[in-house]
């Protein structure tokens, strides 16, 4: 009997906060080290092992440490690109550590005749034949999806897994509705197991021609919405897959994140101050010690201004009552004298997208790389690349460059104005 971990959407580097930094890196040393006690032949994660494509090197430090002890017992880690590991120079840290020998990227294949032909990767000690194909921003990989040599990936024989970092409409849960997806029956049918990524929600699922599709959902936290959910209660981890000739079990390992506490309240038919005062109330008799508070905060003020509440003090209070960390979420939260755009989504790219097709369709635009769906996804990447902070050992200069280099590949411009 053989075993191998699956896990994904680990988001090291996700938050500037230093507190909810070390959180993902507890969970993924957590995670790392089950896998040791459980003698796993290797560990497979499906996308998104970092924030960014190129993180801060903190992070990456304190990550290599835990996969060095992984290394030195001959456990391997296989991983595939997710949707944050891309960047438009084509190279990330997970190039870099997969160089260094300490990972191993098992996308490998090229397009011939029209048709995406895929490798199979061996691990060496279990005879796993393992193949996949990466994420790309915006969803770009539905391309490679679209060409792929299904037929050739089917007729191998083996113990085979398909790794992959994408949506399955068939599968999307409710609250993902609006992200790229791609059907099922684009993968190639009979494979024995299904690793996938990017979903940030749980689940194990068969479908005809398909047995064994399994999302982990995050190891811990990456968003917002995974902080509210993980504070009521809802599992973060990896599945530990037992296998020989055929899958024997497939069960979950929770990586319970923190201790939290998760508090709603809604504003509806009440004005500003009175929603401030009760608001507090209702905090005040909460034992807030040692937990991070998530609080979210929603309805239409009857009067006064959003603004109008002070949020920084609630926050500052409970803090100084001994909670680790408050997250405030009040996209939600409206009054009568400023109607907000209304959005479904609680993925914050999602968001993004949303207003920015809806703010897009408002003005003229000659370049049809910044019209429609494709408009707002390709704005949503610009946001990104100057979001980006100046490195601490990058001159100004050489910051202003980078973005810039980048910025100008992303809208396609050539080298007109670089």
């Amino acid at each position: 009997m053989h075993k191998f971990a699956h896990m994904s959407d680990v988001h090291l580097g996700a938050f500037r906060e230093p507190i909810l930094q070390k959180l993902q890196l507890d969970c993924f040393k957590k995670a790392i080290d089950v896998c040791i006690s459980e003698s796993v032949d290797f560990i497979l994660i499906c996308g998104d092992l970092f924030h960014v494509g190129i993180p801060d090197l903190g992070i990456v430090r304190e990550a290599l440490k835990s996969m060095r002890k992984l290394q030195d017992l001959g456990i391997p880690i296989y991983v595939i690109y997710g949707s944050h590991d891309y960047t438009p120079t084509g190279t990330t840290v997970i190039d870099i550590i997969d160089t260094a020998g300490v990972i191993k990227k098992i996308v490998k294949g090229e397009v011939i005749e029209g048709k995406l032909k895929l490798d199979f990767f061996n691990d060496p000690k279990t005879g796993v034949k393992l193949v996949g194909i990466s994420a790309r921003k915006i969803g770009l990989e539905r391309k490679y999806y679209e060409i792929l040599d299904r037929e050739n990936l089917e007729n191998e024989e083996g113990f085979k897994i398909f790794a992959f970092h994408s949506g399955l409409t068939e599968l999307k849960p409710k609250f993902l509705s609006q992200i790229e997806s791609i059907p099922i029956s684009y993968l190639p049918k009979d494979f024995n197991y299904y690793a996938g990524g990017h979903v940030h929600d749980r689940s194990v699922n068969t479908l005809p021609g398909y047995d064994s599709v399994v999302f982990p959902g995050p190891l811990g936290v990456g968003f917002g919405r995974d902080l509210e959910f993980a504070a009521k209660g809802e599992q973060r981890g990896f599945y530990i897959v037992s296998f020989d000739e055929k899958i024997e079990s497939v069960d979950f390992v929770e990586i319970k994140p923190f201790e939290g506490i998760y508090f709603e309240y809604n504003v509806s038919f009440k004005n500003a101050l009175q929603a401030q005062r009760e608001l507090k109330e209702k905090l005040d008799n909460i034992n807030v010690n040692d937990k991070i508070v998530v609080l979210r905060v929603k309805g239409e003020l009857s009067g006064g201004k959003t603004s109008d509440i002070n949020f920084s003090n609630m926050k500052r209070d409970l803090i100084d009552r001994g909670a680790s960390h408050v997250h405030l979420n009040r996209f939600g939260l409206t009054s009568k004298e400023f109607k907000a755009i209304k959005v479904m989504d609680e993925d914050i790219s999602s968001i993004e997208i949303r207003l920015l097709k809806e703010n897009l369709g408002k003005i003229k635009i000659q370049n049809d790389f910044l019209k429609g769906d494709r408009g707002a996804k390709n704005a949503v990447e610009l946001l990104r690349i100057l979001r980006q902070e100046q490195k601490l050992t990058e001159s100004k200069k050489d910051y202003e460059k980078r973005v810039t280099k980048q910025a100008i590949e992303t809208l396609q411009l050539g080298d007109t104005f670089y």
